[in-house]
């Protein structure tokens, strides 16, 4: 058994298989799931695990080059905005109909409790070297 880190063993298998520019969604409990990619559903309850923790928790593991979001994030979610624009500088805005449909192209979606509105994001996986 792990000791620390990640312990869910369905999302650690599935980051052990993320490559350079593969996409992951973190996503709130309403975000639309495509059809296609491989889905860790973390939702317990309404809130848990919460948007902010999923997200830390997998910058702890993971390369990111790059992230996306929906713009309405802005003035709907301010401590979602916060948090995206804080961890990833140069985090690309769109709008939210086009977040779900680049959604389409992730590699894996991790659903988490989150039930505050747009607490989503794409990120792209970078290397370490």
């Amino acid at each position: 058994m792990r000791k620390h880190g990640i312990l869910n063993r369905h999302l650690t298998g599935a980051l052990a298989e993320l490559g350079h520019g593969d996409g992951v969604l973190v996503c709130d409990a309403g975000m639309p799931i495509p059809d296609g990619p491989r889905v860790v559903d973390l939702a317990f309850r309404a809130g848990v695990p919460s948007f902010a923790e999923v997200v830390e928790g997998l910058l702890e593991e993971l390369v990111v080059e790059g992230a996306t979001a929906a713009a309405e994030v802005r003035d709907a979610n301010p401590a979602a905005a916060g948090l995206l624009t804080e961890r990833f500088p140069g985090l690309e805005l769109v709008p939210h109909e086009r977040l779900k449909e680049l959604s389409a192209g992730a590699r894996l979606v991790v659903r988490t409790g989150e039930a505050r509105p747009y607490a989503n994001v794409l990120l792209r996986c970078g290397v370490f070297f």
